[in-house]
């Protein structure tokens, strides 16, 4: 079994930039294929992007696509997104989450282990 653990979240104002990091313990991430998702008071949990095991393979949803940036340094243990020309509409919590397997996706069902969130606000 994987932790999980999300940091690096804030305030920033629209415009600005932050990089998340996702830790994991107890079991080696290159194990897993790694998402991250978010979600938004009164909303569904929504798709960010995802990243194969070895890193080669990256997915973004379209509402990002072009400013985030996900990655991974198996050595370290840890998966990164790097958040660029943030919005107000960016706003959420943001979790990590590992799947067994060579790809992860966009369905969150798919996802064995989660991280228990950061808060992530863009003001204007």
């Amino acid at each position: 079994q994987v932790q999980l653990v999300e940091s690096g979240g804030g305030l920033v104002q629209a415009g600005g930039s932050l990089r998340l990091s996702c830790a994991a313990s107890g079991h080696t991430l290159s194990t897993y294929a790694m998402g991250w998702f978010r979600q938004a008071p009164g909303k569904d949990r929504e798709y960010v992007a995802d990243i194969s095991r070895g890193g080669a393979v990256t997915n973004y949803a379209d509402s990002v696509k072009g400013r985030f940036t996900i990655s991974r340094d198996n050595a370290k243990n840890t998966v990164y997104l790097q958040m660029n020309s943030l919005r107000p509409e960016d706003t959420a919590v943001y979790y990590c989450a590992a799947e067994l397997g060579a790809y992860g996706g966009s369905v969150f069902s798919r996802y064995d282990y989660w991280g228990q969130g950061t808060q992530v606000t863009v003001s204007l």
